[in-house]
């Protein structure tokens, strides 16, 4: 499934590495619950890969809004592990007063466990990502005058960034209405009030979304006609 942007006009997309745009790609494929396969050979544009998602997408078609499910899910989850009124879940309400840092992760997997899906919420703090990435590029630099010493930093950063992965309490997005358009975008179909349903008109939008926040792309560079090579 290898994927380059080629450098067109309307935006320049030439610079994003294919193996994130892959992993992009497998993002859709598990949103939509499809499979491309050999299908993105021919895929030169935007719009021609948002019109094959659409073309692969076989649910029944209804308008209505996906975002808006996630968000009623979403609050419905809250409500459940929480003893918060639904009338008191906004869109606006802010994520860091529903998750507590102190027990964030552990109130989070729980409310994970109850929508069935991973929300991909948290990230270390970037300080804590730069240091140990530091430290890995400095080991691997002297571990060619000094072996040990630099196998040993080269451990202890990847281990570091493993573990600051898992542990950290950042949150990603701030608002209850954030955090549904997310997973709106990364779980399309089990957002869905009825998972047998698909509002073909927010397809595109929802795919842009995913490239422009994973590949940090300006979304107004991801127009029909932006191309692929």
């Amino acid at each position: 499934m290898k994927v380059n942007f080629k450098n067109t006009p309307v935006g320049n997309l030439s610079n994003i590495d294919p193996e994130d745009v892959e992993e992009v790609m497998l993002m859709i494929e598990k949103s939509f619950n499809i499979k491309f396969e050999g299908d993105l050979t021919h895929i030169k544009t935007f719009g021609a890969l948002c019109d094959l998602v659409v073309d692969k997408v076989k649910q029944v078609q209804s308008d209505s809004c996906t975002t808006q499910q996630a968000f009623y899910k979403l609050r419905s989850a809250i409500n459940a592990k929480k003893s918060i009124e639904k009338c008191d879940l906004k869109p606006q309400t802010k994520l860091c007063e529903l998750f507590p840092r102190d027990n964030r992760i552990e109130v989070i997997a729980d409310l994970e466990s109850e929508m069935g899906l991973h929300m991909n919420l948290l990230r270390p703090k970037p300080g804590i990502v730069w240091a140990f990435a530091i430290v890995l590029i400095l080991s691997i630099t002297i571990s060619f005058a000094y072996g040990l010493i630099g196998y040993i930093g080269t451990v202890i950063s990847i281990t570091g960034l493993v573990l600051a992965g898992k542990f950290g309490k950042e949150l990603k997005v701030k608002t209850l209405g954030d955090l549904s358009e997310k997973i709106a975008r990364e779980h399309y179909l089990k957002c869905r009030r009825d998972a047998s349903t698909v509002n073909r008109a927010e397809i595109a939008e929802k795919i842009r979304e995913l490239f422009a926040d994973y590949l940090a792309v300006e979304p107004a560079s991801l127009r029909k006609e932006a191309r692929f090579a």
